[in-house]
């Protein structure tokens, strides 16, 4: 699978862990950025660049790192097209996949062990979305509040 990937500092160097780990796993891993440690860098280039390259790229998946996520997690659903979940256990990370189909994965560094992190990573990166109606009927009402800001066509 291809993974986009990115961060700031906060998880800069968990990011470069992550892609090694990523990548010898079998998965093609684009990396975002931050690409130098910046103490005062700023999130959101770097989390709607994943946005960008995953709505792009079909079928792949992002990745994008913070203290604790959540900013990382508005900043990639800025961008059209993107489900960015924030995961802080396995049942968030395995039901944004099954019931959103979230294509984005926002974890916080601060929040977890490396371990624990990759864990919750590799259990997004596998679990399929159920294409169950009730979950697709909700996912396009979301896409067609995002495109048209109403419920109606």
């Amino acid at each position: 699978m291809h993974v986009h990937i990115g961060t700031d500092h906060a998880g800069f160097e968990l990011k470069n862990r992550l892609v090694d780990s990523l990548t010898a796993k079998g998965h093609e891993v684009t990396d975002h950025g931050a690409h130098t440690y910046e103490k005062l860098d700023d999130y959101p280039p770097f989390c709607t660049a994943v946005g960008e390259a995953v709505v792009a790229d079909p079928g792949s998946l992002g990745v994008v790192i913070g203290g604790s996520g959540n900013g990382e997690q508005i900043a990639a659903n800025k961008v059209e097209g993107v489900r960015a979940a924030l995961v802080w256990n396995e049942d968030t990370a395995t039901l944004a996949r099954q019931h959103n189909d979230a294509n984005v994965i926002s974890i916080g560094a601060r929040q977890h062990s490396e371990e624990q992190l990759e864990h919750l990573i590799d259990l997004f990166l596998a679990e399929p979305f159920s294409g169950d109606e009730r979950h697709q009927r909700r996912i396009d009402l979301v896409g067609l509040y995002e495109r048209t800001g109403g419920y109606e066509a």
